[in-house]
């Protein structure tokens, strides 16, 4: 059986093609429209993905089982992460290391990584649950020290 691609790998594939999708859109809309409409399709891509996940969630989504397929980001080393505060409602880290800001510069294509990937971690958690809310205020591909993830589940009163 096959093993899926890591995430790391897959976001390498999707970028190659979006780097195509982005250069035409540059040259027929402009930048700002350019960058609106790749923030659009991948917060798209995005919320459909984390909804594939949460279709798998055994028992339904929580934080802890959003907790438990962060590997598949991490996987390949693909983040290095520093943990700053978990308990039953509250998941807090700092990425140190981020490959993937690395592989997107490295494409040339550090103007729209952020698209292209950190723009991808709120929507995230609105296709895999609503009680489910992210806050960060600086990340490594917008030349910070760190990505400060603050993850919160919101208990929506449901037993």
């Amino acid at each position: 059986m096959a093993q899926p691609l890591p995430i790391i790998e897959r976001r390498r594939i999707e970028a190659e093609l979006l780097k195509e999708v982005y250069e035409t859109l540059l040259e027929r809309y402009g930048r700002d429209e350019a960058r609106q409409l790749i923030s659009e399709s991948v917060r798209r891509s995005s919320i459909a993905q984390a909804a594939q996940f949460a279709a798998k969630a055994e028992g339904g989504t929580s934080l802890q089982s959003f907790i438990d397929i962060q590997s598949n980001w991490t996987a390949e080393n693909a983040l290095e992460i520093e943990p700053v505060y978990r308990d039953e409602s509250r998941y807090d880290f700092n990425v140190t290391r981020c490959r993937y800001a690395e592989m997107y510069k490295a494409m040339g294509l550090g103007e729209i990584g952020g698209l292209l990937s950190c723009n991808r971690d709120g929507s995230f958690c609105e296709g895999y649950d609503p009680n489910l809310k992210m806050t960060r205020t600086h990340t490594i591909m917008e030349g910070a020290s760190h990505c400060d993830f603050r993850y919160r589940y919101e208990s929506d009163g449901r037993a």
